[in-house]
């Protein structure tokens, strides 16, 4: 089973060896493949009961929680890295979570759908509907997306927060672009933030 691009871009990423936890895990894929190709200390939250099931049977550590109330359970800086992946727009309280993700690692990757991307602005100008796109598969009434932001959006929140952008990459129909119009041209984002 491959990657999707924003996973496969972070496992290329991390040092091998290193402590991560995988906020918002699902099935433990990227978990997995950190454990795997990067002799990576991985572990995991979930939210899913089903998904930590199958996480748990890959043979990885995996508890049940919730990002948005369960991160204070660990001790500050137990970990080299933190991973929230396409789940910051699912949290009731994004601000939270990051801040707690700085504490338990001193860098946190973050990646999300970026809903300025153009396909997005078009659907909504011409169309008149909110999107279905393959970063944005499910309809506005299932979808689990209750914060919308942009690439535009993050870079001024991280800014306002005094935390370091180190990195970033951005992604269109799977594949890396350029940074250059990227609030426009990137169906999804990916940052590396530090404290």
């Amino acid at each position: 089973m491959s990657l999707r691009p924003d996973l496969a871009t972070l496992v290329a990423a991390v040092p091998a060896g290193a402590r991560v936890l995988d906020v918002g895990c699902g099935d433990g894929a990227l978990m997995a493949e950190l454990r795997d190709r990067r002799r990576a200390d991985v572990r995991g939250l979930e939210l899913d009961g089903a998904n930590v099931a199958g996480a748990v049977a890959r043979g990885l550590s995996v508890v049940q929680g919730d990002a948005d109330t369960d991160l204070g359970a660990y001790p500050s800086d137990t970990f080299d890295y933190a991973v929230l992946s396409q789940t910051l727009q699912t949290t009731r309280a994004p601000d939270r979570v990051l801040a707690e993700l700085l504490r338990l690692a001193p860098r946190a990757f973050v990646s999300f759908p970026n809903f300025a991307y153009w396909r997005v602005r078009w659907s909504l100008l011409w169309g008149g509907r909110m999107p279905v796109t393959p970063a944005l598969p499910v309809s506005w009434y299932a979808t689990d997306n209750i914060h919308q932001l942009t690439v535009d959006d993050f870079g001024a929140f991280a800014a306002e927060r005094g935390w370091r952008i180190e990195r970033r990459w951005f992604l269109a129909g799977g594949r890396r672009i350029g940074a250059a119009g990227a609030n426009l041209r990137a169906e999804q984002a990916l940052f590396l933030i530090g404290r």
